[in-house]
């Protein structure tokens, strides 16, 4: 499973989305469900992890590292994931997440993520997530391998992945 920090940003609508657009980080769009939302439609807090997961995913893949995650030859471990919110996120709004790498240890990476409505730049949410690289079979820490350590050093400004289908108008 992946683990990153998530910066989330709901968008209301395509074009203010592109004025507010951080063009210096990644972004994730995501529509939010109704079965993630408690009984006032509001996202429950639980789901901001998951969100997190996603968007960490995205972003490894966007660094080129989809083979390595489907073939579990790039495997990490989650070992301290704090998130504060802000405001909340409703059912049906897009959330525009940004993800960055924020620390590079020996064998641990730190990705800092950030929730808004798409189209908004008030922030609201961060998430922190520690991540630990492992050797696939021990499961024991390892160093961080040189080819992912210059791709999160390099980041993917300005890449977007769009799975609610925002920026297409």
């Amino acid at each position: 499973m992946l683990g990153t920090r998530l910066h989330l940003t709901v968008v209301t609508n395509a074009k203010s989305m592109s004025q507010v657009h951080l063009p210096g980080r990644f972004s994730y769009f995501l529509r939010v469900r109704y079965g993630e939302c408690d009984a006032q439609k509001v996202v429950f807090n639980s789901r901001y992890g998951e969100y997190v997961d996603l968007a960490a995913g995205e972003f490894l893949r966007t660094l080129g590292f989809e083979h390595e995650i489907q073939t579990a030859e790039l495997d990490y471990q989650v070992v301290k994931q704090t998130t504060e919110w802000r405001a909340p996120a409703r059912f049906d709004q897009v959330l525009e997440i940004s993800v960055s790498t924020k620390h590079l240890g020996t064998t641990s990476f730190t990705l800092a993520t950030e929730f808004r409505i798409a189209g908004e730049e008030a922030l609201i949410a961060t998430s922190e997530s520690v991540y630990v690289h492992v050797d696939t079979h021990t499961l024991q820490k390892a160093p961080i391998p040189a080819r992912l350590r210059a791709a999160l050093e390099r980041g993917a400004p300005g890449k977007r992945v769009d799975h609610a289908a925002h920026l297409s108008g």
